[in-house]
Parts: structure tokens; C-alpha cells; sequence
């Protein structure tokens, strides 16, 4: 059988093959690839035993595997289900595989009056457009509610003062209190793109709450994250996990526009839908991207001569030139000239002021006037997750380095599959290295280097560190990796390109020149 939108609900049970989650009511589980593949696989032929051989096709496809990872995966899921009694509902069948037996797999029915209501359903508006739905509250505890409400109250607040993003009104969301909702249909009637809804669970000293962000116009989930807490002071709790929620919503949301306007045709972008396009490039920190880049965000500029994000995202483009493609003072300059502008029209954009405080802190050598934007981003909105790792690369280089892994370390809580976390890393890595904390400093860089396995400065990192620990050839791989990716790098030019702190290019110096990268 094929479920529409690959979403299968069996008991208390939603499977979102897309995103890989299984739902028990409200409560998201992340599954892997293959266990996602399996439980569709049992799922589509509910009651019908499948063989051992058309399991492992869905889960490997022709792939030789031992069996043993079958049952290891079976074992798993049925350790899922168990959670909620349910784990007798994959059946095995010796010698021949398993089968499904639990309730019936339905999907939902379709809306038939759909094309009635869309007649009068609000336009979604230019940007994206958010609604926080009441969270329910499983603790049969009716004073808990004022602790579910408060928790969307902040919540709302804070992506309020996200500038980019619509935000429905608290008086409008809080009517579907209490009620059974389709997504899709919330969607249509208050005119948003995505849903956010929610669950609290208090029980003796814990709290539980769990969060899940859907396009509403899919039915595709967007971000979901679980919190678990101690109880023992539940306004605080009720802050960290708001101000946790936002700062992960907010990329999650961007991730997602970006993917919508890739599917938009070239020539119908606007100066917003440009920016959007080339903000994975700008990511990127390379030059061949940021080039690219470029291109787009000149072509949004000229739309829009005041759009403080574009001229944020040139800023920052220009900077991973100077840096990384031969430390040209019109790129320096350039970066400069952007940030100032994205200062000057971005008062009430806070990841505009980021852009443009980081160039200016980098390219400019002026902290103080890069900490003045970062700071002025955060009161604007204290979960920008970017601002926090920005801030700490400045600090990093600056050799303030207890400050670096505080600021680091903040910003990966608020988000921790940000696309900039490497950077992050990057900053607890030269910090650790400043402070002989080398251990520390080579795990660090080892995370850079995963997050982003392209950006040569990873790299840069992984090599010093690994050379202060005496492991030279390890040390000497990374430094031939830096000059594959940036070959012109030379450390001295790179220290004095972000003004780096006499004590940290000491310590950088001798080990990169012991990993063997040129100076």
C-alpha cells in the first residue's frame, strides 16, 4: 500500500518517513535511515509476513549484510515500541522473517472542503509566517497549564523579535486551546506557512516538553526536540527551554525557505528569495561559493539599495575573500563598506547586525565596535544562536580565550546543528590550544572538522593541535589538507589578516610550522 505523504499512523503512532521521526502522540523519536526503512517496509504490508530478504533490500538495498544487523535493527525498534507497550507488534517468524500485527495503519483522510475554505483562507505573507499552537498538558495536573501557557508565551515573544519571520498573535493561536487541530487546516486558517505545537509532561521532579515545527502547507516536519529537566526551579526551566526552542527553530525555519525558493523559478526571485538562494554559499566561507554568492546578493542590493541582510551577507562574502583568496584590500574594504551599511539599515535585524559585526571585528581589527552590533543583535534577539558563535571566533582570535569557549559553547546550546557550529569548534579549538589544554583543543577541532569538512581554517586547527600532542603525521595530514582546499595559505599572512593575539599566533606558529605548513 503507499501512504500519501509517507506519513503512517498505526495506535498511537505517526511515522514521518521524510524527516525520520516516529511520534507517539505529540513525543518525536528520531529513528535512522535504515530503521525507517524497515518499520514502512512492515508497515505497508500490515498482516502479510515479510522476508528476511525483502527487509534487508529495504534496508540496505543490495548491499551484503550480515544477518545479524537485521535483527539488531529489529530489536531496536521493537525496544521503541515498547515504550508504550507495543513492542509485541512486530512479530517474528522463524526461518521466514517478521510480520506487523498491531492496529490497523491508516493515514488521514483527505480534506474534501479544502478548496472550499482556501476560497476565503488568508494569503500567506512575503516572509515566513509562524504560529505557536497552545501545548497540551499531560500531566493531569490543571495548574500545570500555567506552566504550558507561560512556556508559548515566551516562545512567541521570542520569535517576535526574529525581524524576518510573521509571527501570529498569542490572542489568535490560544483559540484552538483544548481542541483536536489539523496542521494543514491551522495552516489555511490564520494564513501561516508553519505550525508549531507542543506537549508538557511534569511528573514528581522532572519536566518534559517536547516541540515539533510542521509546514503547513506539507505536512513536512521542520524541527523537533525533546527537553528533559529537573523541576526544581520551573521558571527558570520555562526561560531555557523558550529561549532553547527559538534559537533552533529560527535556522530550522531559514533551512527550509532556502529549500522552498530553490524550487521557484530564476527569474521570479525577488530581493528577499535572492538572499535566501545565496545563503548556503555564503555558509560555506570558501571562495568559489562566496563568489557565487555574490552574484545573487549585488542582484537583491540593486532591488533593494536598503536591505540590511544582503548588504550583511556581502559583508560577510567579502571577508572569506580576503581571507582565503589572496588578502586583497578591495575585499577588505568591501566587507567593510557592506557592514557599515548593514548597521546603518539594520537596527531592528539582528542577524543583519551579526553579519556585519563579525567583518567588522575581523576586517576592520575594531572589537569594540564589532561587540557594540553583536550586542545590540542580542537584545534584539537574545537566542540568535549565530551571534553567539560569531562573537566567539572574535574572541578566539583575540585571545580572550575563557570567553571564546563561554560564548561557543552558548551559541551550540541554542543550536546545535547550526550550519556555523564548526565555527564554534573552531573558536574552543584555538582557545584550548592557547590555554595547553591540548586534548581538548584536538577534540574540538575534530568536531570543526566534521561540521564542515571543506572549510580549510577546520583544518588549520586539527593540524596545530594534533602536532602539540606529538602526533606529527596526523599533524602533517591536515596541514596537506589545508593547501588542497586554500593553497595559498600561509599562517603568518592568515594571523595578520584577522589581527590575531601575539600569544595565540606564538602558539599557532610553532606547531603549524611543526605539522609543515608554510609560513
Amino acid at each position: 500500500m503507499t501512504v500519501e505523504g509517507d506519513l503512517y499512523q498505526f495506535g498511537p503512532f505517526r511515522l514521518d518517513t521524510e524527516a525520520g521521526i516516529l511520534y507517539r502522540g505529540a513525543e518525536p523519536t528520531m529513528l535512522g535511515q535504515r530503521a525507517v526503512a524497515l518499520l514502512r517496509r512492515l508497515l505497508e504490508s500490515a498482516g502479510v509476513p515479510v522476508s528476511k530478504d525483502a527487509l534487508v533490500e529495504a534496508g540496505w538495498g543490495r548491499l551484503a549484510v550480515a544477518d545479524n544487523n537485521l535483527t539488531v535493527q529489529i530489536a531496536a525498534l521493537r525496544r521503541v515500541l515498547a515504550e508504550a507497550d507495543a513492542g509485541s507488534w512486530i512479530e517474528t517468524l522463524p526461518r521466514r522473517g517478521y510480520r506487523y500485527v498491531g492496529p490497523a495503519v491508516v493515514t488521514n483522510a483527505p480534506d474534501v472542503s479544502a478548496a472550499a475554505r482556501a476560497a476565503s483562507a488568508p494569503t500567506l505573507p512575503d516572509r515566513p509566517s509562524v504560529a505557536v499552537l497552545p501545548f497540551s498538558n499531560l500531566s493531569g495536573d490543571p495548574e500545570q497549564e500555567y506552566f504550558a501557557d507561560g512556556m508559548v508565551d515566551d516562545i512567541i515573544t521570542g520569535l517576535a523579535r526574529i525581524n524576518w519571520l510573521f509571527v501570529i498573535a498569542r490572542n489568535s493561536t490560544f483559540t484552538y486551546k483544548g481542541r483536536a487541530v489539523d496542521v494543514k487546516q491551522v495552516g489555511r486558517e490564520l494564513g501561516v506557512r508553519y505550525v508549531l505545537e507542543g506537549s508538557v509532561r511534569k511528573a514528581g521532579g522532572s519536566v518534559r516538553v517536547t516541540g515539533q515545527m510542521i509546514d503547513a502547507s506539507t505536512g513536512a516536519h521542520v524541527w523537533a526536540e525533546r527537553y528533559d529537566r529537573s523541576s526544581d526551579n520551573i521558571f527558570a526551566i520555562q526561560d531555557e527551554i523558550a529561549l532553547s526552542a527559538v534559537g533552533a527553530i529560527a535556522p530550522s525555519v531559514r533551512k527550509a525557505e532556502i529549500e522552498r525558493v530553490r524550487r521557484k523559478r530564476p527569474d521570479s526571485l525577488d530581493a528577499y528569495d535572492l538572499v535566501l538562494r545565496a545563503q548556503p554559499d555564503v555558509d560555506s566561507g570558501m571562495p568559489e561559493q562566496v563568489t557565487r554568492a555574490l552574484a545573487l546578493l549585488e542582484r537583491a542590493i540593486a532591488l533593494e539599495p536598503a536591505y540590511a541582510l544582503a548588504h550583511g551577507n556581502a559583508a560577510m562574502c567579502h571577508h572569506c575573500l580576503f581571507l582565503r583568496a589572496g588578502l586583497q584590500e578591495v575585499n577588505r574594504a568591501a566587507s567593510i563598506r557592506h557592514a557599515r551599511s548593514a548597521i546603518v539599515h539594520g537596527q531592528d535585524d539582528a542577524l543583519a547586525l551579526t553579519w556585519a559585526g563579525f567583518s567588522i571585528g575581523m576586517d576592520a581589527h575594531d572589537r569594540a565596535a564589532a561587540f557594540a552590533a553583536l550586542e545590540a543583535a542580542l537584545a534584539i534577539s537574545p537566542s540568535s544562536a549565530l551571534t553567539y558563535i560569531l562573537g566567539s571566533v572574535i574572541l578566539g582570535w583575540g585571545g580572550e580565550a575563557e570567553r571564546a569557549i563561554e560564548w561557543s559553547e552558548q551559541g551550540i546550546r541554542l543550536s546545535p546543528f547550526d550550519s556555523w557550529a564548526w565555527a564554534a569548534f573552531d573558536a574552543q579549538a584555538m582557545s584550548h590550544l592557547l590555554r595547553r589544554r591540548y586534548d581538548e583543543a584536538c577534540r574540538a577541532a575534530y568536531k570543526s572538522v566534521q561540521a564542515n569538512p571543506a572549510h580549510s581554517i577546520t583544518y588549520v586547527q586539527l593540524a596545530a593541535a594534533l602536532a602539540k600532542l606529538g602526533r606529527l603525521d596526523e599533524a602533517r595530514a591536515a596541514a596537506a589538507r589545508v593547501l588542497e582546499l586554500q593553497p595559498a595559505f600561509r599562517y603568518s599572512r592568515q594571523f595578520a589578516g584577522v589581527n590575531c593575539a601575539p600569544a595565540l599566533a606564538e602558539a599557532l606558529g610553532g606547531a603549524l610550522r611543526d605539522a609543515g605548513l608554510p609560513e
